[in-house]
């Protein structure tokens, strides 16, 4: 299943549209907060025997994948050769496991800052090339502080102290060098702080604050399933509640307190035990490899095109163009 980011990993200005709807009702449907430091490489299923969707999208990126569909096999072929030729970074005329996976895990990494890149010019008002908190704090709530008398919704205005706060702590402890003023690097740790070691404390202490309602610092199990479930109709709870209960029992609460610390919410949301691009990494070598020496050659990875690029392939044309030096 693939990750749905709760509010708390959102900067304000999606804040607004997602938490503040959300804040006045309870989903009924089941909702994930893992945070993988590799999160899931596609929302599509990995059934190679009924579709390489999920492949393709870990290979090339969910954009990119959208668009082979314009590609005929040939020239699906033809870029992936070219792929092949960056992917090999020593240039043996080998791709191993370890080339395979570092580009997965480029091309994933690439859409986190291409969507800084499209917000960067929205804060960076001086346009200095960084972004102050004072430039972040008027572009996302500079119409909330010039007006808040037309906040007077208890739950509105309560949300707006509570976010303002909470992203300057996030941006302080993003901004590394204290200057008050955020470079690209910075504000792609603000605004993706999963994605980053130092600011992995502040993803496990705004779950922390979302969920224990009861401010006491901890996350006990009826708090942990009311993040995912509300009884609305006063039925019984669903199968999947009841599994998530005995989840929580078994595997979230590690010290068998009967509540959840921030380590152990740590090592729910931000788990270091699976690798996502490496085992794809794996899986594509595996299923590739026909002389099984754990390597691919050019021409292994050509005859399997279908599962790389299948019969669409990726916009690469334009792309191909490009410095890949971000990738």
């Amino acid at each position: 299943m693939g990750f749905k980011a709760p509010c708390s990993y959102f900067p304000v200005l999606l804040l607004l549209l997602l938490c503040l709807r959300g804040s006045r009702g309870v989903p009924t449907f089941r909702k994930e907060r893992g945070v993988h430091p590799d999160p899931e490489l596609s929302n599509q299923q990995h059934e190679d025997n009924q579709s390489f969707q999920y492949d393709h999208e870990a290979f090339l990126g969910k954009e990119e994948a959208k668009t082979f569909d314009q590609l005929t096999p040939e020239e699906s072929k033809e870029r992936l050769g070219k792929i092949v030729d960056r992917i090999d970074d020593n240039k043996d005329g080998l791709v191993t496991t370890e080339e395979l996976k570092n580009w997965i895990k480029r091309v994933q990494k690439r859409y986190i800052f291409e969507n800084v890149a499209k917000v960067w010019r929205d804060y960076d008002l001086n346009k200095d090339n960084k972004i102050s908190w004072e430039e972040y704090k008027q572009a996302t709530y500079g119409y909330y502080l010039e007006n808040q008398e037309e906040f007077q919704d208890g739950t509105d205005q309560h949300s707006f102290k509570k976010m303002l706060p909470r992203d300057e702590r996030r941006f302080r402890t993003a901004d590394l060098d204290g200057d008050s003023a955020a470079t690209r690097e910075e504000f792609t740790a603000f605004l993706h702080p999963e994605e980053f070691e130092h600011m992995k404390d502040i993803v496990v202490l705004e779950t922390l604050e979302d969920i224990d309602k009861n401010e006491d610092g901890f996350v006990d199990q009826d708090e942990y399933i009311a993040d995912m479930f509300a009884h609305e109709d006063g039925g019984p709870e669903p199968d999947w509640v009841i599994t998530e209960r005995e989840q929580f029992a078994d595997f979230r609460d590690l010290n068998k307190d009967g509540k959840m610390d921030k380590e152990e919410i740590r090592h729910w949301i931000l788990p270091q035990d699976y690798d996502h691009a490496q085992a794809e990494a794996r899986h594509l070598v595996y299923e590739s490899d026909v002389d099984k020496n754990q390597m691919l050659t050019k021409e292994e990875i050509l005859d399997n095109w279908n599962m790389f690029v299948g019969s669409q392939a990726t916009n690469y044309g334009e792309d191909l163009t490009k410095n890949h030096d971000e990738l």
